[in-house]
This record gives C-alpha cells, sequence and structure tokens, in this order.
C-alpha cells in the first residue's frame, strides 16, 4: 500500500481502500465505492480470480473502469490488466522440478524474478463504459479483446 500511495501522488490521484473479504462483501463495497464517486478500480488480490466475472459485471453496472494485474481478469471483462505472464512464470518452474529431479539442491538455485509482463485491453468494456482507449495503448497490448 505504501508504494500505491507513492505512486498515486505522483500522478495527482487520491488513493481510496475499498475492502472486500470476500464475494459476500462484494455490493456492499461497490455501493461504497458508487457512494463515494471513485473514478477507477483496481484490483490487488488473487484471491478474487474465482469471483473475476461478478466483480466485472457489478463494474461495469457502476460504471467504473477495472485495471487488474492478471490477465484473466480482463477476459472477464475488466477494463485492462497488466502485470506478470503468470504461464511464462509458472513455466519456469518446471525447469527448477527437473534441475532438484536431476540432482541440485534447491539452495543452491538462484532466485528468480518474473520477466515478462503483459496488457491486456478489454475494448468491449470501454465501449459499454463509454470510453476510447487512444491508438498509442492499443499499439502497446500484447493483445486485445474486440
Amino acid at each position: 500500500m505504501k508504494e500505491l500511495r507513492v505512486a498515486a501522488e505522483s500522478l495527482s490521484l487520491r488513493l481510496q481502500l475499498f475492502e472486500a473479504r470476500g464475494p459476500e462483501e462484494f455490493d456492499r463495497a461497490f455501493a461504497d465505492m458508487t457512494r463515494a464517486r471513485i473514478n477507477g478500480l483496481a484490483i490487488m488480490g488473487s484471491t478474487f480470480l474465482p469471483h473475476r466475472a461478478k466483480l466485472a459485471e457489478l463494474a461495469i453496472t457502476a460504471r467504473l473502469p477495472v485495471i487488474a494485474f492478471l490477465r484473466e481478469f480482463t477476459e472477464a471483462g475488466a477494463l485492462l490488466s497488466y502485470g506478470v505472464n503468470m504461464s511464462d512464470f509458472v513455466g519456469r518452474g518446471a525447469v527448477y522440478v527437473d534441475r532438484i529431479l536431476k540432482g541440485a539442491r534447491p539452495a543452491d538455485l538462484a532466485v528468480e524474478q518474473p520477466t515478462k509482463f503483459e496488457l491486456v485491453i478489454n475494448l468491449r468494456t470501454a465501449k459499454a463504459l463509454g470510453l476510447s482507449v487512444p491508438p498509442t495503448l492499443l499499439a502497446r497490448a500484447e493483445e486485445v479483446i474486440e
């Protein structure tokens, strides 16, 4: 949260936190966001992945653009996602398993950081929200959902 606050301040944005610990709290959280008249929503937890379609539906109904960190949220209806390509990153785990099965000690293996990030944009959602996406942003996307 500290890093998010610093980033928001550098962009002259006001960051507000709305918590929902599970799907039973989604309606209340979206009602709170509507009352607070927020302009957008960033979904920060992977625990919400199984509920991505419901979250996207609520966001479109509330006319809130959503950014998430996993492409699956954008495929379900979020406006965009930017984050680690999880299939690439998780696939690297197979390399570690192979090395360990061949006798390498886990403590001797280097810790790897993700290197591939992807931007996915959902134009159907943009249209539903009455937003236009700049061509320069579309050109940078790894995938555009139409």
